[in-house]
């Protein structure tokens, strides 16, 4: 017989066990209160407070920012830096972020302003201007700013925020900065005419930078990120597209070269009280521009200080009557041309009627009994004209073989440097010359040019009577480091080699007869090739005639060219305007200089010594 549990109560402090009903219920309970709060805050956030979130959302937002590609630098012909980038920011800010309900400050636009001002060098009442701009997310403050300026900024931004307690929220929470290179030029005002400038915007405005604007600029990239209040949240994640850097530029000039160039010329004009003058050297056999200086100058780091009227290449823009230098290429023509040689007798009067008027030499003389040489050597107006006459059989026809000479030679067409603003000078077509032209303009008047073209006529004679297209820019290097030379450049026959010799021989007795006008030029123990020109200056804001144009042009060593110097200054107002005392200086002291650096041996022969005059009776 089984037992029956027992009735009775158990032990006193014995817990009973109750059914799981009770349990679960109240879980049921508890999960739907959960439930109810997020169901409530859920219609709170999409319904009652979504304007407040949306504008949360607003601030706490991924943002772009632009990444400056590194600009590429510009170098001379032995790789040092004339133009390159140090490290510079914009800095920037966000407006929406100075707004009383982000800062919780009335006036934070002033605020900030009032802090930044000394330390950007802008103006407050700017500042505040950019500063509450509602209508943007983006504004710069001041661009191309030195990295001790974003030190002093951060500096400043780090102390508020240690000093808020709104969660490290400060008046300066929205300024940001961009790092944008700086440009920088070396050697100030050297070759700042070429080099031309970067304006506020980061691009070329001028010279060589505007030029090869898109090599050296490169690509901008660009950088988004999530930022909270002003600051990168780390966590986000961001996508980065890379700048691309610029490509470096090499040129063809030489920087020693180009500072004795530049030196000579400024202190001529500043001694003659000139209104300008420019200095070219050339490589006669490349073509290769060795200086180009131009003064009055500037200097391309403090723009602000700058004469707006110098900001251009004056030696590619200026067009001026080249006076007795061209009359090399009217000498070329009459020999090419087989109408004289070197000793052809040529009588030269006191004056001499043709047209309208009667033409002279710059002073008064008894007839003169000089040979073709003579007549360059003397720098004879009546005789060039007189030499120029052979060239047909009637004035028409000579005017037209002239002309097709200066052309060969480059007269009345750009360089071909692709410079902004160069002037291909003036040359008419033969049927236009009217009544003077025709007779002046194988003295050179009538006629203009810049001062490479001048220069490049004498580097065609040098060179064997082949001209070479002038150039300044030798080639590149990309961002992947590879090279890439410039085009060669192109060469045109003008005369014949023997043309060209006799050319330099007849150039010579300019500057090593004591009767020629070239003696300023000579040069100790090398032969020296030139010519001087003294023309009638044409005023720019007048078009009247109003001073000279002096200048030299010349090569050495003449029996081995390898150089090419052209000077001219412009309306020189104090003491000797004569080409030979204002330009044959210059010229023998940059020649000098330049064939010292190029270590080109002196000359080892005398030169020819070609008769200057004859004997009537002979």
């Amino acid at each position: 017989m089984r037992d029956r549990p027992s009735s009775r109560p158990g032990p006193p402090g014995t817990i009973r066990l109750v059914g799981h009903r009770p349990r679960l219920r109240l879980f049921g309970v508890l999960l739907t209160l959960v439930m109810l709060v997020f169901t409530v805050r859920l219609l709170q956030v999409q319904a009652v407070d979504a304007s407040t979130y949306a504008g949360k959302a607003h601030v706490n937002r991924y943002i772009t920012v632009p990444l400056a590609a590194e600009r590429g630098t510009v170098t001379d012909r032995d790789g040092v830096a004339l133009a390159t980038t140090v490290d510079a920011y914009d800095i920037t800010a966000d407006p929406y972020l100075f707004t009383p309900e982000q800062t919780e400050v009335p006036d934070a636009p002033a605020q900030a302003a009032e802090l930044l001002s000394p330390i950007l060098g802008v103006d407050e009442e700017t500042l505040t201007e950019r500063l509450s701009r509602g209508e943007t997310r983006y504004v710069v403050l001041a661009r191309q700013q030195s990295p001790q300026v974003w030190r002093q900024i951060t500096d400043l931004k780090r102390a508020l925020a240690e000093e808020s307690t709104g969660g490290g929220v400060h008046v300066l929470s929205g300024v940001y900065s961009e790092e944008h290179a700086k440009r920088v030029y070396p050697n100030g005002r050297l070759a700042a005419n070429v080099l031309g400038f970067v304006n506020a915007r980061g691009e070329g405005g001028g010279g060589l930078e505007a030029m090869y604007e898109k090599t050296l600029a490169g690509e901008d990239g660009k950088i988004t990120y999530a930022q909270s209040g002003g600051r990168q949240v780390p966590t986000a994640g961001e996508q980065e597209q890379p700048a691309v850097p610029g490509a470096d530029v090499e040129l063809t000039l030489d920087r020693d070269i180009q500072w004795a160039a530049q030196r000579a010329v400024e202190e001529q004009v500043e001694e003659s009280e000139a209104d300008s003058g420019y200095v070219i050297v050339q490589d006669v056999r490349t073509g290769e521009l060795l200086a180009m200086a131009s003064a009055p100058g500037y200097d391309p780091n403090d723009l602000s200080k700058a004469d707006p009227s110098a900001l251009g290449n004056p030696a590619l823009q200026d067009a001026f009557e080249p006076g007795s230098t061209s009359k090399l290429m009217s000498m070329a023509a009459v020999l090419e041309e087989g109408a004289a040689t070197p000793g052809t007798h040529v009588v030269v009067p006191n004056r001499l009627p043709r047209a309208d008027r009667s033409f002279a030499d710059d002073h008064d003389h008894p007839t003169l009994y000089l040979t073709l040489n003579g007549v360059l050597a003397r720098s004879s107006n009546i005789g060039t004209i007189l030499a120029a006459e052979q060239l047909g059989d009637t004035q028409a026809e000579a005017n037209r073989v002239l002309h097709s000479y200066l052309r060969k030679f480059g007269l009345g067409q750009r360089t071909g440097l692709g410079f902004p603003g160069e002037t291909p000078g003036i040359l008419a077509d033969p049927e236009d010359w009217n009544a003077s032209q025709q007779y002046t303009i194988p003295f050179g008047q009538g006629l203009s040019v810049n001062a490479v073209q001048a220069a490049s006529v004498y580097s065609t004679v040098a060179n064997g009577g082949v001209r070479v297209a002038p150039s300044i820019v030798r080639g590149t290097t990309g961002a992947d480091g590879t090279w890439r030379p410039a085009p060669e450049p192109e060469r045109t026959r003008v005369v014949s080699e023997g043309t060209a010799r006799t050319l330099a021989a007849m150039l010579e007795s300019v500057v090593a007869d004591d009767s020629g006008t070239g003696t300023t030029a000579r040069i100790p123990g090398y032969r020296v090739a030139g010519k001087t020109g003294t023309a009638n200056r044409v005023d720019p804001e007048t078009g009247r005639y109003n001073g000279y144009t002096s200048s030299f042009a010349g090569f050495a060593p003449a029996d081995q060219p390898r150089v090419t110097v052209y000077c001219a200054v412009q309306n020189p107002k104090k003491g000797s305007y004569h080409g030979s005392d204002v330009c044959g200086p210059v010229y023998q002291e940059v020649m000098k200089y330049t064939l010292k650096a190029l270590r080109i041996p002196p000359s080892g022969t005398e030169p020819p010594r070609l008769p200057v005059t004859f004997d009537p009776g002979d």
